[in-house]
């Protein structure tokens, strides 16, 4: 029987279609009157995009991270507080959590600050004074903490025993065998999720138009509903997202086969 051929080493034909098509339509978008203007003010966006995204996702990392290592401590508290942060954030849809961060917990911590600043006689601080995207970010960070933490844990358990057991016969305490032997073995097998999680930020941070925030989904909906071109509009979104997210997509499975090469020498 013939071996089925390895999907890594198929020709990428997918990618040119893509490209070719994506070509065709940045051609018509900068050719085309009505598609450069949309395309101008929805260039304005991609900043707020990738900055929400990015921000959001570090954010997340690190708590997903601490909230793993919380839910393989050998002490009972940690580990039923991390999952039940894990088990709510996941249950709750992100765009109910936007709302409730942004005009639940936003002013409830705001009140909080100035419980304490009042004492002291210092100047109160104002629920307006709290910015909408710091709002969306934190939120964004909390919802995909719980997902990533659910990946890091996944990859810490994956490192054989036998590794970390030899790290303890040469002397290592906990944090250095994490930091040297447990952390860089997990990073590579979950590189794939963590970079698929990544794509989906991008993507979710639209979400954040729904507080007003001037993304490109935000700057989409101001400009269909000022020229009623919907159509023409919503294709130039779709567009820069397609960028974006098959441009990331390339980008880390180019880092996923060198990682991968690089373990097999």
């Amino acid at each position: 029987m013939t071996p089925n051929p390895k999907p890594d080493k198929d020709f990428p034909w997918w990618l040119v279609v893509l490209g070719t098509t994506g070509l065709w339509l940045f051609y018509e978008v900068l050719t085309t009157e009505v598609y450069a203007a949309a395309l101008n003010t929805l260039m304005k966006g991609v900043g707020i995009t990738i900055g929400v995204a990015v921000v959001a996702y570090l954010g997340a990392c690190l708590i997903g991270l601490g909230l793993a290592v919380m839910g393989l401590s050998r002490f009972m508290i940690l580990r039923q507080i991390a999952r039940l942060y894990i088990e709510v954030m996941r249950g709750v849809p992100i765009i109910v959590l936007l709302l409730y961060v942004a005009f639940v917990l936003a002013p409830a911590g705001v009140a909080a600050v100035n419980w304490v600043l009042e004492p002291l006689g210092m100047e109160p601080v104002r629920t307006r004074d709290f910015p909408l995207i710091a709002r969306a970010v934190i939120a964004l960070m909390l919802a995909y903490s719980a997902f990533l933490a659910e990946i890091f844990r996944a990859g810490l358990q994956a490192v054989d025993r036998g590794q970390i057991e030899a790290a303890e016969a040469l002397g290592l305490n906990g944090w250095q065998r994490f930091r040297h032997i447990v952390f860089p073995q997990a990073f590579r097998m979950i590189l794939p999720p963590l970079g698929n999680d990544f794509v989906a930020m991008v993507k979710d941070s639209s979400l954040v138009s729904v507080l007003g925030v001037m993304d490109i989904t935000q700057l989409a909906k101001v400009t269909a509903a000022g020229n009623f071109r919907y159509f023409e509009t919503y294709n130039v979104a779709a567009l820069l997202y397609l960028t974006m997210t098959i441009g990331l997509s390339i980008i880390l499975r180019q880092i996923e086969v060198r990682l991968r090469a690089r373990t097999a020498r």
